[in-house]
Order: C-alpha cells, then structure tokens, then sequence
C-alpha cells in the first residue's frame, strides 16, 4: 500500500494557498497579480528540501493546471544530475482533469471515471508515495474522502492580501500530528502533518 502525500505552498494571512508562486503569468485567476512570489525565498536551502521529498516519490498526483505548468517547464530541464527534473520527467504522473482528452509528458496518464475511487485504488497497489503538488481542487477532493496521509506544508514570509485557500470553509475537521519542521535561512518555514483521525476537545478554566 502506498501513502499519498500533499505538498502545498502557503502565506500566512488568513491560511491562504496563494495562485503563481513560480511566475508572474502562472495563474492570474480571479485578477491575482501578485505571480512569482515564491521566487525571492528558493534558495539551496529550499531546493534540497524539495529535492528530499520529490526523492522519496513512486509517482505524482495532479490537477489539470498543476500538470499544464509542469509539462510546459520540466521536460526542458534535461540534466540528469537534476534530482528534482530527472524524477519528474521520469516516474508516473496521474492527471486528473474533465477538459483534457490527452496527456503528452512522458509516463502521464489520464485518471479515467471517478478521482477519488481511482487514487484509492492507486493507494492499495505497491510502490513509493503517491505526491500530490500543488493542484489545489484535486486535494481538497482528496481531503474530503480522507485520502491524504501527509501533508507537507510550506508558510512563506510573507502577505499578499488575496488568493486561494487549501483549507477551505466547510472542510471536514480533522486532527494533524506534527512529525517534522525545519525553517530555511530566508524564513520559510516547512511543516510535515500526518492525518491523526478527528479533533478532540476540551475547555479552559481559570482556577
């Protein structure tokens, strides 16, 4: 059985999963203008924290427009040297996707009929985790039948006011269970949640 496993990029203003964190015209949905603001914060910090987590990949889980920026970028980095772009352009990429018929990237398929019985099938079969980047819905879809096991979570420094939530209202409550963090040296912080079933309470008293 293999474990699925969310990699996601945050702000700290209202739990925000922002839009175009690679570039400018990466995503301008909902007139985001704010693209490219990850790019100031990758260091060699952050790309060998990346790199140990895409090393630890039997194959990659993503939306249609995660995959669309992708496939446009990553077959172009051919240095085999590249741990990041050689276990990319290499390992099974699932997409899940209603617009697109074909997927041209080497060693990607189209997830055919319903997503979530589909990764769960995925999830019974042997292999190395199943790594979910980006590709926002795909996750929330994912969450909403309990089938993401980890998640790692990065919280950038700094606020950009507006753009897309990971953990939006409505989502079901659910326990998370700290198991590694680690801060890079231009402050983004990287946490590492495994799913611990549901919420547990209790009430403060002033004695």
């Amino acid at each position: 059985m293999s474990d699925a496993k969310a990699t996601d990029h945050h702000v700290p203003d209202a739990g925000w999963r922002h839009a175009g964190p690679g570039g400018p015209d990466e995503d301008t949905s909902g007139s985001f203008e704010h693209g490219g603001w990850l790019v100031p914060y990758f260091n060699d910090d952050l790309g060998q924290v990346m790199a140990d987590v895409v090393d630890s990949a039997g194959a990659f889980l993503l939306g249609r427009h995660t995959y669309e920026i992708f496939a446009a970028s990553w077959p172009k980095a051919t240095d085999p040297a590249d741990p990041i772009a050689s276990t990319l352009n290499t390992l099974p990429k699932y997409v899940a996707s209603r617009s697109l018929h074909a997927v041209e990237w080497h060693n990607s398929r189209l997830i055919e009929g319903d997503v979530a019985e589909a990764v769960a099938r995925l999830k019974n079969e042997p292999g190395g985790e199943i790594q979910v980047h980006g590709s926002g819905t795909l996750a929330q879809t994912l969450m909403k039948h309990d089938l993401i096991d980890e998640y790692h979570l990065l919280v950038f420094p700094v606020i950009l006011g507006r753009g897309k939530r990971l953990f939006q209202d409505g989502v079901d409550p659910a326990a998370l269970s700290m198991t590694d963090t680690k801060t890079t040296s231009t402050g983004v912080v990287i946490s590492t949640y495994q799913s611990a079933g549901k919420p547990t309470y209790g009430a403060m008293e002033v004695e």
